[in-house]
């Protein structure tokens, strides 16, 4: 008796959905949170700091969907806005601690010599301290204030991306299109800039994605200890601070609380994404 072999295709559609699924999920929980953010002046449906103190600490109802908080501030109007201050302190220090780590560590790594032996024990002495307790205590010596709380997490920031930044380049430059290029009469800083760095975007990337989720998550964390935004504007940890002792009114905490969540995953979910797509190495399954 013959056997027949049946090999049955997974569809494309069926293959992108498995292996990006998450990809895309976490992609939308972004967008969705970007587009309110943008569009806060117009979706939230009152002012995030009008205080009503005969409606304070109501349940979620169909005149606030998610309730109102200790001051009769609605929470999800709250929230709505609160999303463009977390965003925009995630985005800001993310972007700018990667841009200054990686060109510092690239420049470090493609000099070689004594910058780059300085470079690793500056960021040896960073890494000594746990992150959130450097920031909170550079935050604390600045003062309150959302730039401040900025700049300390800036400063706690970049190392990482330096030190990834300089790995790549070591891995780099002794590859044969650096020696091309080298050959070819190109200079350090264009061979740097053109040829090495835009190889080894792929890692630096991922970081960047995997990171905005974890510097919203820090931000709020210092704004919970009193070290973030000044009263009363409205942020994610500052609302969970302000409901921490709120049991029975579970709903001032609870929603800020899950739209951190939401993000740091949507985040999560991205990057891993991103690591599958920029891996060279993955296998098509």
């Amino acid at each position: 008796m013959s056997e027949t072999l049946i090999l049955v295709q997974e569809a494309p559609g069926r293959r992108f959905a498995r292996r990006y699924g998450i990809a895309v999920a976490g992609a939308g929980l972004i967008l969705a949170w970007l587009l309110l953010a943008l569009l806060a002046p117009w979706v939230a449906p009152y002012d995030p700091n009008f205080v009503d103190v005969a409606g304070r600490l109501r349940p979620p109802s169909a005149a606030h969907w998610l309730g109102t908080d200790a001051l009769g501030r609605d929470v999800l109007s709250r929230v709505i806005w609160g999303a463009r201050v977390s965003l925009l302190v995630g985005f800001g220090v993310v972007l700018l601690g990667a841009a200054f780590g990686t060109l510092l560590g690239a420049t470090a790594a493609y000099a070689r010599g004594w910058a780059e032996e300085a470079l690793m024990r500056v960021t040896d002495l960073v890494f000594c301290f746990p992150p959130i307790i450097l920031a909170m205590a550079i935050a604390a010596a600045l003062g309150i204030g959302t730039l401040n709380t900025m700049i300390a997490m800036l400063v706690v920031w970049w190392p990482k991306f330096a030190r990834l930044a300089r790995s790549l380049v070591i891995s780099q430059r002794a590859l044969e299109y650096v020696e091309a290029a080298v050959t070819s009469g190109a200079g350090p800083g264009r061979v740097l800039l053109r040829q090495i760095l835009p190889n080894a975007a792929g890692p630096l990337i991922v970081l960047v994605t995997l990171d905005l989720g974890n510097a919203i998550l820090v931000f709020a964390g210092l704004s919970f200890l009193g070290l973030g935004v000044t009263p009363p504007a409205a942020e994610w940890g500052a609302m969970v601070a302000e409901g921490r002792e709120l049991v029975q009114q579970w709903w001032v905490a609870t929603f800020p609380g899950l739209a951190i969540l939401s993000v740091v995953m949507g985040f999560n979910f991205l990057g891993d994404g991103l690591r599958d797509w920029l891996d060279p190495r993955a296998e098509s399954r």
